[in-house]
């Protein structure tokens, strides 16, 4: 029929205790909630949204005018070419005189960028951690430092095995002291590590970590899921404190 909707579908799996923050930034960009199984340890949420129609008379109509404006720009461009070679013919010659500038030292205000992120010399950090882990500053931050390192006292929040595997895991981790009740600042997660890949450094290792455990976490920064609410890192180092 040609009145029938079409749908199109997504599925999200998320950690045990976001379903209620997912479910409602996907209802926020248009998404109806249309199946949940609950998981031990995880969620897998089903969508669905109707299909916007394609504007191809529009998109046809950019097109044919992309194609006439390359055409000339390409004319224009090679009436300037002739011109200039032309001008450059009938001047003299001028005689290399001048020496190449040496690369300037790096400065210290350009050192000073690959410092480490931290809360105390980042405000936008700062107020990261203290914002809702679906809040948009999340992927803001992800997009302006991705791949660059942010170091903060935190705690995991949950430590579940990843997949089949016995000894990688995947942690929900955030900022704060308040392991499994955290309910302030992102949701950060280091996914498919050991524990040998957390680098744990301080006075007194433990033989084990879990959940409600706190350190100085040292981490690159990794990409943002919205429709996870998931803000991903890569451990660097992590300090018991």
């Amino acid at each position: 029929m040609a009145d029938e909707i079409k749908y199109e579908y997504k599925t999200v799996q998320t950690v045990r205790g976001t379903d209620g923050l997912v479910i409602s930034k996907m209802q926020k960009d248009g998404w109806e909630l249309v199946e949940q199984a609950q998981g031990m340890l995880r969620s897998t949420l089903n969508f669905r949204r109707p299909k916007k129609p394609q504007p191809w008379l529009l998109i046809g109509a950019l097109a044919a005018v992309s194609v006439i404006l390359a055409i000339v720009i390409g004319v224009a461009s090679a009436l300037s070419g002739e011109g200039q070679k032309k001008d450059e013919s009938d001047k003299p010659v001028a005689a290399a005189s001048e020496k190449p500038s040496a690369t300037p030292a790096p400065t210290a205000a350009e050192s000073a960028a690959t410092e480490v992120i931290t809360p105390q010399n980042n405000p936008e950090f700062a107020a990261l951690l203290k914002a809702d882990s679906c809040d948009d500053a999340n992927l803001d931050f992800a997009t302006r430092h991705e791949g660059q390192t942010v170091a903060f006292n935190g705690s995991i929040v949950n430590m579940a095995p990843h997949g089949d595997y016995d000894t990688r895991y995947d942690f929900l981790l955030g900022p704060g002291d308040k392991g499994p009740n955290t309910t302030v600042g992102p949701a950060f997660k280091y996914e498919d590590v050991n524990i040998f890949d957390l680098k744990l450094t301080g006075k007194k290792i433990p033989a084990a970590v879990g959940a409600g455990d706190k350190f100085h976490f040292v981490a690159e920064v990794g990409e943002f899921k919205a429709d996870q609410c998931i803000l991903f890192l890569n451990p660097v180092s992590t300090e018991v404190r």
